[in-house]
């Protein structure tokens, strides 16, 4: 048996030495970041012991009763349920200080791989970032979004060849546009990329069997995470995750290799169903109901829920990849924060 393949049983705790974190995602759309159903991509870890997790489970089916096989952070965002929201989440709660969520804002993030991409500088994002928001408007603003997306996207949907030229033709426009101010000398610097766009598009044609994807934030925020539980004195983790297609066994030894590279002690990712592991459920339910806060806050949906995000400060990672000041301080961050290894 592949060890990276679920055995069909929920894995211990892990000995002492080893950290073991059960790991899940909410809102991923794919490589599709401008175009899908959310704005945030968050990715949870818990560290929970397996008999504390099954009865935490068996408390929020006692109080919420419904006739669910499978229960969602759905079931916790609903209105009538806000008490076992706020009890899941609060001080005392079964996760409170023992667990963390990695969130990702997919329009910075899509700039930061554009940066990166195109100027071999992922430090151009947040000007970048202020100048798609500020300065392009809405309209313009994502129509460069998705562009970029179509740009770096491993398929692209389209007839080979053209993702290069339209996000050119479409960057030359608002560049003429914006010729003369701060925001047109920043769309200039992308413009001497082409050469680094047409090599980088036909790496997708001619590269390895293993193919990483640049624009999907799974690969990074499951490092990020793995740094997270390892810490700076290099502690052991072993991460538990819900099966997910990307997961191949390349992927998974990318992720083994990356992580060990950046001095995290990450010595397993195995995978599992979440429904045989009461810990990947409890993570599955903060990723949920943290991409749902965040991303609210971040559209400003009626301000979002105040009481909610400060119910989730301290469980978001510091290094979460956020580019918004305006919700940064709400949820505990530096903005922008472009710390995410990317994919080589």
């Amino acid at each position: 048996m592949d060890p990276h393949q679920d055995s069909g049983a929920p894995p211990g705790d892990g000995g002492a030495a080893v950290r073991e974190i059960a790991c899940d995602e909410s809102g991923s759309d794919g490589e599709n970041l401008t175009g899908g159903n959310t704005d945030v991509f968050a990715h949870a870890g818990v560290q929970v012991p397996v008999a504390d997790a099954a009865r935490a489970l068996r408390e929020i089916r006692d109080r919420i009763r419904s006739p669910a096989t499978e229960y969602k952070a759905t079931h916790l965002l609903r209105e009538k349920h806000r008490t076992v929201l706020e009890w899941f989440l609060a001080p005392g709660g079964p996760v409170h200080g023992a667990a963390r969520v990695h969130l990702t804002e997919k329009s910075f993030f899509v700039l930061d791989r554009l940066a990166g991409v195109l100027l071999g500088d992922r430090g151009a994002a947040a000007e970048l970032y202020r100048t798609v928001r500020e300065a392009l408007g809405a309209e313009d603003g994502q129509r460069f979004l998705s562009v970029a997306n179509r740009l770096l996207r491993t398929r692209n949907g389209a007839e080979p060849g053209s993702s290069v030229p339209l996000f050119f033709e479409t960057l030359d426009g608002l560049r003429r546009a914006c010729a003369g101010t701060d925001a047109g000398s920043a769309l200039g610097r992308l413009a001497a990329g082409r050469g680094r766009a047409e090599a980088y598009r036909a790496g997708l044609l001619d590269g390895p069997a293993v193919r990483i994807p640049v624009l999907n934030p799974l690969l990074p925020a499951i490092v990020a995470t793995a740094a997270y539980w390892s810490g700076p004195e290099r502690r052991p983790v072993r991460l538990v995750h819900d099966r997910q297609n990307l997961l191949t066994p390349g992927r998974i030894a990318w992720i083994e290799e990356t992580a060990r590279r950046s001095g995290v002690a990450l010595t397993e990712l195995r995978l599992v169903v979440a429904r045989d592991d009461p810990r990947v459920q409890l993570a599955d339910f903060l990723a949920g109901i943290a991409r749902k806060a965040a991303g609210d806050a971040l559209r400003g949906d009626g301000d979002g829920d105040p009481g909610l995000v400060a119910l989730l400060r301290p469980y978001v990672d510091p290094a979460s990849l956020w580019g918004d000041g305006g919700t940064a301080d709400a949820l505990g961050l530096s903005a922008p924060n472009s710390s995410v290894r990317a994919p080589n």
